[in-house]
């Protein structure tokens, strides 16, 4: 049996379910009573911000949650930058979390693979502008 997901948005804000987009015109929270597919709109990368190899990969995975209709097409983008995105990092941190992200993608958990990805955009970023990372540290 599942739980239900309780879910506050503010007036206008979208949030996409099951390959829907839905816009409120007020402040509202939504119970959800069973298993669906969603994202929030402060979590939704917009094509001009996917600037990064992370942050393109984000973006397909995006795909593949919001657009359920064209996710296999988007699975097949996956894999191809998976690998070139793979083969462009040698941080251990960012490596290990692409390794995560395949998984999850493969396990068609992709809300999970966002998470991810998400949780990497400060090691890309220190790599990217060639600052050095702290060790790291397990939670």
């Amino acid at each position: 049996m599942s739980k239900s997901m309780h879910l506050s948005l503010k007036a206008g804000e979208r949030i996409f379910i099951n390959g829907a987009v839905l816009r409120v015109d007020r402040k509202v929270s939504i119970e959800l009573l069973n298993d669906a597919t969603f994202l929030m709109e402060n979590h939704v990368l917009q094509v001009s911000d996917a600037t990064t190899p992370l942050r393109q990969l984000y973006f397909v995975v995006q795909a593949i949650l919001i657009d359920p209709s064209s996710a296999d097409r988007a699975r097949s983008v996956f894999k191809d930058l998976f690998a070139a995105t793979l083969e462009s990092f040698s941080n251990e941190e960012i490596v290990q979390g692409l390794h995560d992200v395949a998984a999850m993608v493969e396990a068609e958990r992709p809300f999970d693979a966002l998470k991810i990805i998400r949780g990497l955009y400060p090691a890309e970023n220190a790599v990217l502008s060639g600052v050095p990372l702290p060790p790291h540290r397990a939670a």
